[in-house]
């Protein structure tokens, strides 16, 4: 398998499978975030995605994939301190604000910055034509978020800060989007980064919320665990899609394309959670889609 993605890397082919694994990143990211901010506490919910992730993850590490190379022990390191970070900003953003308004700000921030990191990373540049697209992804992604925001009645008075650790968690993914899809390419099987990846990554949460664990009531461990197994396997087809994508084809695409996960997080909001749709709110997931489709056709 890994001699197959190599000989896609630069390829036709390999950017049409970067365009499939990006957009199934963007459906499964929409899932992911949606199991994080459920019903439970997120500080939690997360926890228990990244101990079944981990859990999972160890035997594939330690037996399965080639050991990695000795300098990616340094690339390991670097990408676990920006997760840890990442996952602090999104539990705070989480644990503040109401998912349909947050989770817009959190995924428009981090294009933006991605396509401005991968230019002085990866020497990306976007055409004239593939800037206008990100500035209309970008208008209906924010756009949803003042739409949702102007409509909510619950937790008002948390919303400031709560927008705050959004724009931060945006941050956070432009950072961890450009660096790890660095990390993807310093080793040659991509299987090897992946593995270990999960199973370094999969400790820091359960550990910092182990206060909160002992205070959960017993009832609630057996729902929370089958929450973290499923996100645990929606965590790596939407992580490993876009780490495969960013492989494949220009990171900054890549990172538009999975920005479309708002339009499917709307699309959540509406069949499970039974919140409203209305012409608005479709007219800025239409636009967010344009501006997804201008970015890929005018790249």
């Amino acid at each position: 398998m890994s001699g197959y993605l190599a000989a896609l890397e630069g390829t036709e082919a390999g950017h049409t499978a970067a365009l499939f694994l990006a957009l199934m990143a963007a459906v499964l990211h929409a899932i992911f975030g949606a199991l994080q901010k459920g019903k439970h506490d997120p500080w939690l919910s997360r926890a228990a995605i990244d101990a079944c992730y981990g859990l999972i993850a160890a035997p594939f590490a330690l037996f399965v994939v080639p050991w990695p190379e000795p300098h990616m022990w340094a690339i390991f390191f670097g990408a676990w301190v920006i997760h840890v970070g990442y996952k602090l900003a999104q539990a705070m953003t989480y644990d503040r604000g109401a998912y349909t308004v947050v989770y817009p700000v959190v995924r428009g921030t981090g294009p933006l910055f991605t396509v401005i990191g991968a230019g002085f990373v990866f020497g990306e540049h976007f055409s004239p034509a593939q800037w206008f697209g990100v500035v209309v992804l970008l208008a209906g992604i924010y756009g949803l978020a003042v739409y949702n925001l102007r409509t909510i009645t619950l937790d008002r008075a948390k919303m400031p800060a709560a927008l705050g650790f959004a724009v931060l968690t945006g941050l956070f993914v432009a950072l961890y989007t450009t660096y790890d899809a660095y990390g993807i390419r310093a080793t040659q099987d991509p299987f090897t980064f992946l593995a270990w990846f999960f199973f370094i990554d999969g400790v820091f949460m359960p550990v910092i919320t182990r206060k909160r664990w002992l205070a959960l009531p017993r009832a609630d461990f057996v729902p929370l665990f089958k929450r973290g197994l499923l996100g645990a396997f929606v965590a790596f087809f939407s992580f490993g899609s876009i780490m495969m994508a960013t492989r494949l084809d220009k990171v900054g695409e890549a990172a538009v394309l999975r920005e479309t996960s708002t339009v499917f997080a709307a699309l959540i909001g509406w069949l499970v959670l039974g919140e409203k749709v209305g012409p608005r709110r479709t007219a800025l997931m239409a636009l967010i889609a344009l501006g997804a489709v201008i970015v890929e056709f005018a790249g």
